[in-house]
């Protein structure tokens, strides 16, 4: 089973290819979703959720796309899914839970996800991005 969504870890992907491509020049929505074998408008979401969380800074125009908003060492993974989150959750319609859901089952996970959001706060995108430019 896992721990973090499909479109979480393409977020954190995403974060890490633009650590490391964007090297004076932002990389493109475009760029980005060829390099991982994605539509485009697959990926489109997930970095308007990383801007709007002010963990990318879009760049408009021509030669616009993506670029870091912040030091590679102040990115957390943590903070990369719960964009991504933001990102899912805008696609679920809200419902009512079943009270032993909501008092129950919601409690229990809430702190296993609090101390997963912990040991991800500790990995961030400097990190990352080493073990990535390793590999080219």
């Amino acid at each position: 089973m896992p721990l973090v969504s499909r479109k979480g870890i393409l977020a954190i992907a995403a974060v890490i290819d633009v650590a490391i491509n964007a090297k004076g020049r932002p990389v493109s929505a475009k760029a980005l979703a060829a390099r991982h074998k994605l539509p485009p408008r697959h990926l489109e979401p997930v970095l308007q959720a990383l801007v709007r969380d002010g963990i990318l800074k879009g760049i408009r125009g021509p030669h616009g796309g993506y670029e870091l908003a912040r030091e590679h060492k102040k990115i957390t993974a943590d903070e990369i899914l719960r964009a991504a989150s933001s990102a899912e959750d805008e696609d679920e319609p809200q419902t009512s839970l079943p009270q032993l859901v909501s008092d129950v089952v919601q409690p229990a996970l809430a702190e296993a996800e609090r101390s997963f959001s912990l040991a991800l706060s500790r990995i961030n995108v400097e990190d990352m991005a080493k073990r990535g430019e390793a590999l080219k």
